[in-house]
């Protein structure tokens, strides 16, 4: 029977899933290989054929690891907290469950129908309760924890607090906020229980803070960075501002030097290791404060009264700089508009228009900020510093080009050393001082060149080193700066006014945060009448009734959709485990990630967290490995191939229904339309799907090439509105799984980004049909030899075996694709039909196209089974090295003929036999040769 793909597809993803083909074991002498996606937020388009780009990739080395004798473990789930869902539940009223239910039903079909070797047995849903309940579990660990800078690991706030009932805050060295207080050991034992909660929440691994965010009065939301694009929300282009809020933030800067470090013992992408670097942005500098003007009188320390825990702003102003040696060339101070210090330190006379720059600022998102590199804009405070080494007078200005949470908030300027600050300095009219004489160094301000330094005694004549150093001593020996490493990645904000979320597991008690006990999680969602805020301001949540803790009021946020992806593929290696996240013995199997392959568009979001995540929990040891994702891949994107009709103009500039081919076009006035893919095949339209497409397209009429209308094309981004989404259903239903799993592969390079084209699909389901027939008669029997198989055959065999674990191991699953074929072709044209050659080829495809080999794997008469369980052959390569070799025969050195003899014939037996051979006597025709020259595994030269 011919390639019957649709039966042949149907009956082996039912095989898989009534005998749980791929259910991985915890517990086997097997070596492991954890092979993991990022998984998919379902959305309700369902998938679309860029998406299963990476799973194919996935799939096929998951498969060819079992082959290969490896217990594997491929599983998936789904992260279905998100903002799209609750949108819609605000649209409609549906509660989000529901619509996730249905998109993650779509998702799960059309997974299914791709074939790939999922462990569904270890599902995962982030808004499961049973997954959720551990999200939750890991924030209270966090809560619970404060980092131990001389350790270099989280460790217990039991332990801080003994430390503080025993010596005080004296020698503590903790990540911990500036405003910590001082004490000693019978001060802190003194102090009422609210102020120590209070104290204990600036060490917390996660804990409240007032932070800048971005704001989306429409959605009722804080938005990530990544969810704001020029001022505006990416879902419903609403406007965004910045605004101050108090906010669960989580203390990743914590781990900054570690995640650093540990970039440098993964296998990732170097780009995106180096977006995280500069993400994480470490610098080697020094702090530096800068008195306020009017403040010089009083002392330069922050004031605290451990009996009230209250706190006062130090009269300074505290900047970061990498450049210490140039604070002689400092002409102003420019701090953020949200800046802590902007209110006391705005004048009168410059209040209209520090708060008129603020609400200016506030449209803005952060990136938007960092990435405007051109505008000059800015705001005088009224108020003066004073350089803390000469006593010069500096204004104090803000900005928007400087932020709250970068570093302290402020910059010291040096217009002529800094561009930004030279371009602020013109703007404003600002002096600009000399620090370093140019003739003297061959690039201005390179630190690397000895320079000369001028206008300070202080400094002058010395090196940049020698300069830095003594600049950092002198403000080491005046209390007013020091050394200091700074990263400019930030405490990571840990909250969203949103109600489709993880909800906190936390209550408040006298203002205070408190943890619910272990044994009342999950803390579940509660039902609320609608999905908006309150009608006071309120997150959703805050619509609840009745929701609350023995009286007390639940934390009213949710955690941000990072939060359950930052630690899911431990739950994978446990998913059933109802006493904890993971056992310990799981963990102790699986470890970490042998191969992760998802979008580089997360490279500083979900992959930073996870790291963070992951590094806290080997702190805490619920983890065994430092880094979770061994090895990682971005696959590239799949780019769509849009078509294109041409409406004519009419001659006063109107939109006719009149279409002109492509070809054709030069000779009128036309307007591009895109048109659904889905109605064009290699770039012909199909007329009457056109017209049957759009109601006013009904009766349009075309000027056609040689009876067809041509199509233009152009490679663009997939999406619905330019109508090139290709939906792999359709392409299943007309071609099959696998042609459509090798296809993707066949398109190019994995990690590289291309454009669908469906028109080149035919070819690789040609290739399955040929790859069919070679175990099929001309009658389409299935029929096979155990005759032993010939030298071509094995070399063909064997070639293929070599290639593909070669192209699999490094990735390179498109060259595969090309040699299947190739293989194919010789073994057809060597009428090949022998046991021993194709049961090994159908190994060797399986990982590709799972489904026929299954099928011949069963037809072949293997035990029941499946082929996932088959060892894959061992390449031999004596089966490739050249016996034969074919001589040139040429005579008075013109080559006539050739003839294969074996490498290992000595020169006199190949004269002898080169003289024997028929083609040779004809030529000679009954002559004597003079002389025969043979070059051994070269030539033969007959000299008549």
């Amino acid at each position: 029977m011919d390639y019957q793909f649709k039966d042949i597809e149907k009956k082996w993803q039912q095989f898989w899933a009534d005998n749980n083909t791929f259910k991985a074991e915890n517990n086997t002498n097997k070596p492991k290989y954890y092979v993991l996606d990022m998984f998919p937020y379902p959305s309700g388009a369902g998938l679309h054929v860029g998406h299963p780009l990476g799973y194919i990739a996935s799939d096929i080395f998951a498969r060819y690891k079992r082959n290969k004798g490896f217990n594997v473990l491929h599983p998936m789930g789904y992260d279905s907290f998100g903002l799209p869902a609750e949108q819609y539940a605000i649209q409609t009223g549906q509660h989000p469950s529901v619509t996730t239910e249905a998109n993650i039903n779509t998702y799960r079909r059309q997974l299914d129908q791709i074939g790939f070797s999922f462990d569904w047995s270890r599902e995962v849903r982030t808004s499961s309760p049973d997954y959720y309940k551990w999200t939750q579990w890991i924030f209270m660990q966090l809560f619970n924890s404060w980092y131990n800078k001389d350790a270099d690991k989280a460790e217990s706030i039991d332990k801080l607090v003994a430390y503080f009932e025993t010596k005080g805050s004296a020698g503590i060295n903790a990540v911990c906020d500036e405003d910590t207080l001082v004490f000693d050991a019978d001060e802190w034992k003194a102090l009422p229980e609210k102020i120590q909660q209070q104290e204990l929440l600036k060490y917390r691994l996660t804990y409240l803070r007032e932070s800048t965010v971005n704001w989306c009065a429409a959605l009722g939301t804080v938005l990530a960075n990544d969810e704001v694009k020029d001022g505006f929300s990416e879902r419903g282009g609403y406007p965004v501002e910045q605004k101050k809020m108090m906010q669960w933030s989580m203390r990743i800067t914590a781990y900054a030097e570690r995640l650093l470090q540990g970039l440098d013992t993964i296998d990732w992408p170097e780009p995106l290791k180096e977006m995280q670097r500069n993400w994480i942005g470490k610098s080697v500098g020094a702090s530096v404060k800068f008195p306020l003007e009017r403040a010089e009188s009083e002392d330069l320390s922050r004031e605290n009264d451990p009996t009230t825990g209250s706190s006062h702003p130090a009269p300074y102003i505290e900047v970061f700089t990498t450049r210490v040696d140039t604070i002689f060339g400092v002409s102003f101070l420019v701090i953020a508009p949200e800046h802590e210090l902007v209110a006391e330190l705005t004048t009168p006379e410059q209040k209209a228009d520090i708060d008129a720059y603020i609400a200016q600022t506030k449209k803005k998102s952060e990136l938007d900020r960092m990435a405007d590199t051109k505008t000059v804009s800015g705001a005088f405070t009224g108020s003066y510093v004073k350089n803390p080494l000469n006593g010069e007078k500096i204004p104090v200005w803000i900005a928007d080009y400087v932020l709250a949470g970068y570093g302290t908030g402020a910059v010291m300027a040096v217009p002529s050393g800094d561009q930004r600050d030279y371009l602020f300095a013109k703007h404003f009219d600002l002096p600009i001082i000399p620090i370093i004489d140019i003739q003297n160094i061959e690039t201005e301000a390179d630190p690397t060149k000895e320079g000369k330094y001028i206008n300070s005694d202080f400094i002058n004549g010395l090196s940049y080193k020698e300069a830095t150093a003594a600049v950092v001593a002198k403000l080491e020996e005046i209390g007013l700066g020091k050394a200091k490493v700074n990263f400019r990645m930030r405490d990571a904000i840990f909250g969203r006014q949103r109600y489709w979320g993880e909800p906190v597991p936390v209550y408040f008690k006298d203002g205070l945060p408190q943890l619910i006990e272990e044994s009342e999680l999950p803390l579940l969602l509660p039902e609320i009448d609608k999905y908006l805020p309150t009608e006071t301001g309120e997150p959703p949540l805050g619509r609840a009734t009745g929701w609350n803790y023995n009286g007390n009021e639940y934390e009213l946020s949710t955690m941000p959709g990072w939060a359950g992806s930052s630690w899911y593929w431990y739950r994978y290696m446990d998913a059933d485990n109802n006493t904890e996240f993971a056992s310990e013995k799981a963990i102790e199997y699986w470890k970490d990630v042998d191969l992760y392959i998802g979008g580089s568009e997360h490279a500083t979001g979900h992959l930073l967290y996870s790291r963070f995540w992951n590094k806290f929990l080997k702190d805490i040891g619920k983890a065994i490995e430092e880094e979770p994702f061994k090895k990682l891949i971005n696959q590239g994107m799949i780019q769509g191939r849009s078509n294109f009709v041409y409406r004519l103009i009419d001659e006063e500039g109107r939109g006719t229904n009149t279409f002109i081919s492509h070809g054709l076009i030069k000779d009128h006035k036309t307007s591009p339309l895109h048109v659904d893919v889905n109605i064009v095949e290699n770039d012909i339209l199909n007329i009457n799907k056109f017209k049957a497409w759009r109601e006013d397209f009904a009766d349009a009429e075309f000027s056609l090439e040689n009876g067809k209308y041509i199509c233009g094309v152009e490679v663009e981004k997939m999406s619905k509105s330019k109508f090139n989404v290709v939906n792999p259903d359709d392409l299943i239903e007309r071609y099959g799984a696998d042609t459509l799993r090798m296809y993707e592969m066949f398109l190019g390079p994995l990690e590289q980004s291309k454009p669908w084209n469906t028109n080149g699909i035919e070819g690789v389901f040609k290739f399955l049909r040929k790859f069919w027939r070679l175990f099929h008669d001309a009658n389409w029997n299935f029929s096979i030899s155990n005759e032993a198989p010939t030298k071509a055959e094995l070399k063909a065999l064997h070639k293929i075996i070599k290639k593909v674990e070669d192209d699999i191991e490094r990735f390179s699953f498109n060259t595969s694709v090309s040699s299947f074929m190739i293989a194919v072709n010789e073994l057809t044209d060597l009428k090949c039909n022998k046991r021993a050659i194709l049961e090994n080829l159908v190994i060797v495809l399986a990982p590709y196209a799972p489904h026929i080999a299954e099928e011949l794997w069963s037809l072949l008469g293997n035990p029941a089974g499946s082929i996932s369980t088959a060892a894959y052959p061992k390449f031999q390569p004596e089966y490739l090295v050249e016996d034969d070799f074919a001589y040139p025969i040429s005579f008075n050195g013109k080559v006539r003929t050739n003839i294969s003899l074996p490498l290992t014939m000595e020169p006199a037996d190949v004269e002898a036999a080169v003289l024997a051979h028929a083609d040779v006597q004809k030529h000679l025709d009954g002559k004597a040769p003079k002389k025969v020259i043979v070059v051994k595994g070269r030539i033969v030269n007959v000299v008549v």
